[in-house]
């Protein structure tokens, strides 16, 4: 059996770059996109376990269906599918803040509804932010496929649940890495999250971010990108920003990391929104 509900956004919506980031970003076996309907299946952990979910992004809101027919089930799929599409921040205080900025602000007022979509899974967002490190998105995505091929949990839904940080900590090193095709110092980091995971780190975007940032950073192979990273589309941070991120900078007029992150100072407290501007302007090339 399933349910279904309708989610409004707190403010404007726009569609096309939500749909968009959710496709572009699919595991293979995973996820399944339909790009022509703007909907993304996947499998969504709950207290009962984790259930298949389609999210279908529409003009005005989001349609959610959820294969449960237990109250609590359905409850927390609504609540994780809100914040992962960041559908409760008021868009028009973030267009209010960044409207006037020369470069921001004519991004800004072309797309008031831009959301910072970020991911339901923190440990599989971790992995994937490893696997994408200094690759394209669709490389990345292959590489996160390839690992849940490996080592993620076959599904009566024919998703695959992505693998658990004590599966991926386990595996030997080098049956890893040729899995999934990467090089060993990348397979060792991504190893190296698992087991950070595994020992008690957790990625709550309701905990401590500046201590969340010293504990990512003590990872071997995690770097200051992938911290940044994790912190605008994992922890939630509406001020987290990427000044070393190769597209961002590129959006800026190829500004160098240091004089980048000065820059970002005039866009707080919304970096993080100011930084999908930037990533949006960049790739997405819809309407």
């Amino acid at each position: 059996m399933s349910r279904t509900a309708v989610l409004t956004a707190n403010g404007a919506l726009d569609a096309g770059p939500m749909a968009a980031i959710l496709a572009n970003h699919a595991i293979p076996g995973c996820e399944v996109t339909d790009r022509a309907g703007r909907s993304h299946t996947r499998l969504l952990a709950t207290p009962g376990g984790p259930r298949r979910v389609t999210v279908t992004v529409r003009p005005d809101d989001v349609e959610l269906i959820a294969d449960t027919d237990d109250d609590v089930e359905f409850t927390h799929l609504v609540r994780t599918t809100r914040r992962w599409l960041d559908l409760d921040t008021d868009t028009d205080a973030v267009v209010r803040a960044l409207g006037g900025d020369p470069l921001i602000g004519p991004l800004v007022r072309r797309r008031p509804g831009l959301r910072a979509v970020g991911y339901p899974e923190a440990f599989e967002a971790a992995v994937m932010t490893v696997l994408g490190q200094q690759v394209s998105v669709a490389a990345g995505a292959t590489f996160g496929g390839r690992l849940a091929a490996a080592y993620g949990t076959a599904s009566s839904t024919e998703l695959t649940l992505f693998p658990s940080p004590e599966a991926i900590a386990a595996a030997p090193p080098e049956e890893l890495r040729a899995a999934v095709g990467v090089t060993r110092t990348r397979a060792a980091t991504v190893q190296n999250v698992a087991r950070a995971v595994a020992d008690g780190l957790s990625l709550d975007p309701d905990g401590d971010h500046a201590a969340l940032r010293r504990d990512l950073l003590a990872i071997p192979g995690i770097g200051p990108w992938s911290a940044d990273y994790l912190a605008v589309r994992v922890l939630r941070d509406p001020d987290a920003f990427t000044p070393g991120d190769l597209v961002a900078r590129r959006a800026m007029g190829n500004p160098d990391i240091r004089d980048a992150g000065r820059r970002s100072e005039a866009w707080r407290p919304y970096r993080a929104y100011a930084l999908f501007h930037l990533w949006t302007s960049a790739t997405y090339g819809g309407d």
